[in-house]
C-alpha cells in the first residue's frame, strides 16, 4: 500500500479536522475543502502551506472524495468518528476518543496540521460558502479568503 494520499494518511487529516470542529459536525464537501486548506493554505493566505504548490494541485479536489469517504469509514471502525445525518444529508463528527486521539499524536507534522486545522475550521471556513469555493478552485480561482490572525486563545 501507497501511504501517499491513501485512506490512512487522509483519514487522519480528516480526524484532526473533525476534532478540531467537534462537537460541530462537518459535511464530505466541508471536509475535502476543508483538507485542501490545510494542505495549501498559503495560497489561501493563511499559515505556510504544508505541502509544495504544484501546477494542477486544485485537481486534487475532485479525486479526494472517493478516499475521503474510505477514510471516514476507517476511522468509523476505530471508534473515532460517527456519521449521522441531519437536515442537510450525511455529517460526520468526531466521537469523544477522536480529540483524545489526536491529541497523543507528537509528530512534529501533526502539530504543523492541527494549527492549520484551527485556521481553516475556525478563521477561513466561517466566511467560506464551500459550494462556490470548490468551484473558484476547480476553475482556477480563488476566492478572497481572510488573512491568517494567529492562534485564538
Amino acid at each position: 500500500m501507497n501511504p501517499l494520499n491513501s485512506p490512512l494518511e487522509i483519514g487522519m487529516r480528516a480526524l484532526v479536522l473533525l476534532a478540531e470542529s467537534h462537537p460541530q459536525p462537518l459535511d464530505l464537501a466541508q471536509l475535502a475543502l476543508l483538507d485542501h486548506a490545510v494542505l495549501h493554505s498559503g495560497d489561501l493566505d493563511g499559515p505556510p502551506s504544508l505541502h509544495p504548490s504544484l501546477p494542477g494541485h486544485t485537481g486534487e479536489l475532485g479525486m479526494k472524495r472517493t478516499v475521503l469517504e474510505q477514510a471516514l469509514l476507517v476511522l468509523i471502525r476505530a471508534g473515532l468518528a460517527n456519521v449521522e445525518a441531519d437536515e442537510t444529508g450525511l455529517v460526520y463528527r468526531a466521537t469523544e476518543s477522536g480529540p483524545a486521539f489526536v491529541d497523543i499524536l507528537e509528530a512534529p507534522y501533526v502539530g504543523r496540521l492541527r494549527q492549520r486545522a484551527e485556521w481553516a475550521v475556525h478563521h477561513w471556513a466561517p466566511e467560506t460558502d464551500v459550494r462556490a469555493t470548490t468551484a473558484d478552485l476547480l476553475n482556477g480561482s480563488l476566492p478572497s479568503p481572510t488573512p491568517f490572525e494567529g492562534r485564538r486563545d
